[in-house]
């Protein structure tokens, strides 16, 4: 059965009205709850980045049933992959076993605050699969010492282990990655519903001999509102970004640079790729290409902070039942 889940997007909300969107989206009836982890917005029009670890922590509090996720962590360069191993078991235990670790190769706008080069796609990719070893290594609460082509790990253990262990799930693009993470992580995430991406994933564990319940996990943005042009204006204020595809998303470092890139793109080429507005129908219709692609988790982005209220409300239970009755 397809599992929906809620957007805790850090780059547009603050950390208290995060937590209550996220208790909220329990009440409501979600399967699952993921958040962003930036440092910057995409665009200044957003406002927001507040930490996702921090407020991850607060949510697992606050709610009982719903599963967490690190939408994605970089555990490469602003964080080292100790830590982060360090940060899931730690959320692992105050989220009672709801909390998976997903991780990706990282965006420049996130990553180069911390004043070290923006490696090459390849070489960002070789450095995750590293620290994804480490981060294993670390999780058997045995003392780790590596020393590795990227990263260095000097007698580290973990001292708190959660009783459930911590699944990782691998943000992937292409062939390679595929390759490179079906064999390390547990879990797939893709931003785009690509079946040939989810093919190829499931066929590379099982020529290795891996289980086969892998889950393959993608998100969509929506901007409902009542109002269409409200909800186009919006979109294309905070999520134009998104016009540019993650080659370019991945290496401009600034919010200027994105205003810069995204100055040409107009309201409507954001939403003809965003569904926009109160029709429910053409937001399940949007959402079934992930579905139709293999997908078993789809968590929604409703864009903005403004109105987010008023989606949880109004429409996240009966869009719910709507995608659930589309989905069966």
């Amino acid at each position: 059965m397809t599992r929906f889940g809620y957007t805790l997007m850090t780059e547009q909300s603050g950390p208290k009205q995060l937590v209550e969107y996220a208790v909220s989206a329990e009440r409501l009836g979600f399967d699952f709850e993921v958040s962003s982890d930036h440092y910057s917005p995409w665009l200044a029009a957003q406002g927001h980045a507040p930490n996702a670890w921090t407020t991850l922590g607060a949510v697992a509090q606050a709610t009982e049933r719903v599963e967490l996720m690190t939408y994605v962590t970089c555990p490469t360069i602003r964080y080292h992959p100790a830590v982060v191993a360090q940060q899931a078991a730690t959320l692992q235990i105050l989220a009672d076993g709801r909390f998976t670790l997903g991780v990706g190769s990282g965006e420049n706008l996130n990553e180069h605050v911390v004043g070290q080069r923006w490696p090459t796609v390849l070489r960002r990719q070789d450095m995750l699969r590293e620290a994804v070893q480490i981060i294993r290594e670390l999780f058997t609460g045995e003392l780790v010492d590596w020393k590795g082509e990227y990263f260095e790990v000097d007698s580290a253990r973990l001292w708190d282990l959660p009783d459930v262990p911590v699944a990782i799930a691998a943000a992937v693009s292409g062939e390679r990655s595929v390759e490179t993470f079906s064999p390390l992580a547990d879990h797939l995430i893709a931003v785009e519903p690509d079946a040939d991406l989810v093919k190829g994933w499931h066929g590379a564990r099982k020529a290795t001999g891996l289980p086969g319940d892998s889950r393959v996990i993608g998100q969509i943005p929506i901007c409902w509102d009542t109002d269409r042009d409200a909800a186009v204006t919006r979109a294309h204020e905070q999520f134009r970004w998104f016009a540019g595809g993650w080659n370019v998303n991945a290496d401009l470092p600034t919010t200027a640079g994105f205003a810069g890139a995204t100055q040409f793109v107009k309201p409507d080429d954001v939403a003809s790729s965003i569904p926009c507005g109160p029709d429910l129908d053409a937001i399940v219709e949007a959402v079934s290409e992930y579905w139709k692609a293999g997908f078993t988790d789809i968590a929604l982005v409703q864009v903005g902070d403004e109105g987010q209220d008023r989606f949880l409300k109004e429409a996240a239970q009966p869009l719910l039942e709507k995608l659930r009755a589309a989905a069966a």
